[in-house]
């Protein structure tokens, strides 16, 4: 099957890899190039950096409702495009484009977390279980037709991180199944149920700010859901000192965000139903270390509140 593909992230890596292995790719679209660091120099994309080394033309559009990119689109007469993480709405004039349609890979057993930051949010609420979605894509925000999921548990240890890694190599997989089935005529259209709808709206820095009065369940959530990027943190003698892992260990003590213990491994913190256990963390232009390293080269106090 004649291919077009459109992704971006590193998320969106294994399945044009897949693609590639079992498809004929006809193009690869992904996001303008960014500044980034303090040189801001332009990065490619993990997407298009794949894509160059395959030798696959590389598409990158500031926006891919421009009339020209359409048409330039409509001159691979490719049979379907498939979108891992692309990061912009397609236009109905590309949904219609292809013969199979386009079909979207998304992290999450939809209807629930439709949006930006899927994986994060079902960390950080908690959930006991994700996965992933294949779907036709519709005008809508994630709103398409369902084709395919597959389910993984979600553990207390995990992070966005780790479910990153395990749902990338699994949504690859799912979309060469979803291809397949659509190639045979095998799958059914599931209409998503609009009550049952939840959204995952874009985090950023500042979602990270732990607010030490939620419940430790929470703020431990919260600090998984946001590890690696963009990173839980709190404020420590004015200075942001970023949180990486933590547990929770008794009732509190203390006023919230107090530091109340210094033991072997780190620091205890009161939050709003018990204490936690700071074990982890990374100060302004320090690299991340366990808090007993941190704790030898800082003098942290007792009674200190923590914002």
């Amino acid at each position: 099957m004649k291919i077009i593909f459109m992704g971006t992230p590193e998320f969106a890596v294994p399945s044009l890899e897949m693609l590639l292995k079992h498809h004929e790719v006809v193009a690869v679209v992904t996001q303008p190039d960014k500044p980034k660091g303090r040189g801001k120099k332009l990065m490619f994309s993990p997407v298009k950096e794949k894509a160059l080394q395959a030798g696959i033309e590389v598409l990158q559009p500031e926006k891919v409702k421009e009339k020209e990119f359409i048409e330039i689109l409509k001159n691979y007469h490719a049979d379907l495009i498939a979108v891992t993480a692309f990061g912009q709405i397609l236009p109905e004039e590309i949904l219609n484009m292809p013969k199979y349609g386009c079909i979207n890979v998304h992290g999450s057993l939809l209807p629930k977390y439709r949006g930006a930051a899927p994986l994060q949010w079902a960390v950080i609420n908690g959930e006991k279980e994700t996965g992933v979605t294949t779907m036709y894509m519709a005008k809508g925000m994630d709103t398409g037709d369902m084709l395919l999921k597959e389910k993984i548990e979600v553990s207390s240890q995990d992070t966005y991180g780790s479910i990153h890694d395990k749902l990338c190599v699994i949504g690859a997989e799912l979309l060469l199944k979803t291809i397949e089935g659509l190639e045979k005529g095998t799958l059914q259209r599931i209409p998503q149920q609009e009550e049952q709808a939840t959204y995952a709206s874009m985090l950023t820095k500042e979602s990270g700010h732990i607010d030490w009065s939620k419940k430790c369940d929470e703020i431990i959530c919260l600090i998984h859901g946001l590890d690696p990027v963009p990173t839980a943190y709190t404020i420590y003698e004015g200075e942001v000192l970023k949180v990486w892992q933590a547990e929770k260990i008794q009732q509190p003590t203390g006023k919230i965000g107090e530091i109340t213990a210094i033991t072997k491994k780190g620091f205890v913190v009161t939050a709003g139903d018990g204490s936690i256990l700071v074990t982890e963390v990374q100060a302004k232009g320090k690299k991340r270390m366990g808090t007993d390293a941190y704790l030898r080269g800082h003098h942290v106090e007792i009674g200190t509140i923590l914002q």
